[in-house]
């Protein structure tokens, strides 16, 4: 059915990839490609100086390179044994960064797990919902 399938991967411990990765196997085509994206928040810097705009927090640049590194190794590691998964870390806003991604490589489907709603959710959105919303692709939510 579909030529390029973006799951989205989260690299907490209590996550498990299995079911968007079985459920984006069901959904491609034989020649496929199926890529596992990890979004790798930004830091915020909300300490700034209101009067010079000046941020008072100074993260390193190396801490936000190994950052990414580590992501990667990380999501390597995890699909070690998906022969048939190539694995990308941006950074970003999650949400955002993945329907970007989707939208500037031709994507045609986003896999991706939610989890059950909270009443955070109804004023921030989660991930799930802000790409459903945005995506101008299939997007298959599982739960």
């Amino acid at each position: 059915m579909y030529k390029k399938i973006l799951v989205g991967v989260a690299l907490d411990h209590s996550h498990n990839d299995d079911p968007a990765l079985d459920v984006a196997r069901q959904l491609a085509d034989a020649d496929a490609k199926i890529i596992a994206l990890n979004v790798v928040e930004e830091i915020p810097l909300v300490a700034a100086n209101q009067i010079t705009g000046e941020f008072l927090i100074d993260i390193p640049e190396e801490f936000l390179v190994d950052q990414l590194a580590n992501a990667g190794a990380d999501l390597k590691e995890r699909m070690k044994d998906e022969n048939d998964v190539e694995t990308i870390v941006i950074r970003g806003h999650s949400g955002r960064s993945i329907v970007d991604y989707a939208n500037d490589h031709n994507i045609d489907c986003i896999v991706i797990s939610s989890h059950r709603p909270g009443l955070q959710d109804y004023f921030l959105g989660s991930t799930a919902q802000r790409v459903v919303r945005h995506a101008h692709c299939a997007v298959h939510v599982l739960r």
